[in-house]
């Protein structure tokens, strides 16, 4: 018997869905644990590094965990995709402010490029949220990609 990703329900090995979920086995989810096997042994043993991974997610690279744990890499994956969504997201924002900061160059818009300054910065959250869903994702034994970036690119293979 294998157990759902999202709730921990018992299914049947050829279970397309969760029978008490509903959630779809998907590529993204594909790891899927026998209770007291070696792959659920290995997530307690690496969950830490797992936790670490959406941090620093060059500590598992240098320390070759990820090449140890299918868990610690998929995490590794996710944060490092995550860390690269951030520099993207810094990037963006600061060639948007700096176009508008030479398109606003009256004294009289200063008060205009205040506000998109504001909404600009408030996009730090997203990368802070997705962080966080990582970490718990990571803490509750789940390999569930992240919401927007999660399942699109694989990093570290």
């Amino acid at each position: 018997m294998l157990y759902c990703t999202n709730c921990g329900t018992q299914t049947q090995d050829e279970a397309e869905f969760c029978s008490s979920c509903g959630t779809a086995r998907t590529p993204t989810e594909a790891i899927i644990y026998r209770k007291g096997s070696a792959q659920e042994n290995d997530i307690e043993k690496n969950k830490g590094m797992a936790v670490i991974a959406y941090i620093l997610f060059f500590i598992p690279l240098l320390t070759g965990d990820y090449k140890k744990s299918p868990f610690v890499k998929f995490h590794t994956n996710q944060g490092t995709i995550l860390f690269i969504f951030s520099i993207a997201l810094g990037l963006g924002t600061n060639i948007l402010l700096a176009i508008l900061r030479a398109l606003m160059f009256n004294i009289y818009t200063w008060g205009i490029l205040g506000i998109f300054t504001i909404i600009i910065n408030a996009l730090w959250i997203v990368p802070t949220v997705l962080m966080i869903i990582g970490i718990i994702n990571a803490v509750n034994n789940r390999t569930k990609s992240l919401p927007l970036i999660g399942d699109k690119l694989t990093i570290i293979r």
